[in-house]
């Protein structure tokens, strides 16, 4: 290989390597929001929450910086086959991490106003909900690190319990309310901080969907599996 062509690939895999770290500090930051949030309602903390919101913007400058490096990059170098999925993964992957970003900002919103009013006891189950969306995270990211199909389709089978959990709480939190109406607003809180947390698991396996797909050129088996959402078709009656 000529000494022109031994630079052009090098500087090719230096500007792809580039982009994986962009994709990887989104990550870390995605995840780094939902922990903060959801510290925010354990130690009932509004200085905190009101960090995680405001550090939302960098995720959103980070996603910026991801779309403008890909449409340069497609423009100048017009990848093929397998950098060219490369690049789309990137892409699609820093959608996703930027919403996951939105929905832990949405939930230190809703922190700021639960810390305004007494505690119920459903609260403590949205830290455990919590840590198992952070781990999916985690492990999907060192999914797109390490190139791995297993690890990602192994990330996405999880968020069945990721739906497990939200539906055990959905049913919880609607008899809170039917008990007591004065249940109702920190019950109404904490059930967008459950969706917002299922969300979370949502966009975590879109993530591994399309890392599996950039390694091996096909689609993650199961991948139409329908939704095991139980939560749109409960029924909690009142008590006698």
């Amino acid at each position: 290989m000529s000494e022109d062509k031994t630079h052009i690939v090098s500087s090719f895999d230096e500007e792809l390597t580039r982009l994986n770290n962009i994709i990887s500090q989104m990550g870390g930051l995605a995840e780094s929001q939902l922990i903060s949030s959801i510290r925010s309602i354990v130690k009932r903390d509004s200085e905190l929450a009101e960090k995680v919101i405001l550090s939302d913007q960098r995720i959103d400058v980070l996603e910026q910086e991801v779309q403008d490096f890909v449409v340069r990059f497609l423009a100048l170098r017009q990848p093929m086959a397998d950098d060219l999925r490369h690049v789309v993964t990137a892409l699609k992957l820093s959608n996703d991490l930027e919403r996951i970003g939105d929905l832990a900002k949405n939930i230190a919103k809703r922190a700021q106003v639960l810390n305004q009013i007494p505690p119920i006891r459903p609260v403590s189950a949205i830290p455990n909900m919590a840590k198992l969306a952070q781990e999916i995270i985690k492990d999907v990211l060192d999914a797109y690190i390490e190139g791995d199909a297993d690890k990602a389709h192994r990330v996405w089978e999880r968020d069945q319990e990721v739906d497990d959990m939200y539906n055990s709480l959905f049913r919880e939190l609607l008899t809170y309310m039917m008990e007591d109406p004065r249940n109702i607003t920190a019950s109404t809180h904490l059930l967008f901080i459950a969706k917002n947390i299922e969300r979370i698991g949502d966009h975590a396996t879109n993530i591994a969907e399309t890392i599996y797909y950039r390694i091996k050129g096909e689609d993650l088996p199961g991948v139409d599996r329908p939704k095991n959402d139980a939560a749109n078709f409960a029924v909690v009656e009142p008590n006698e």
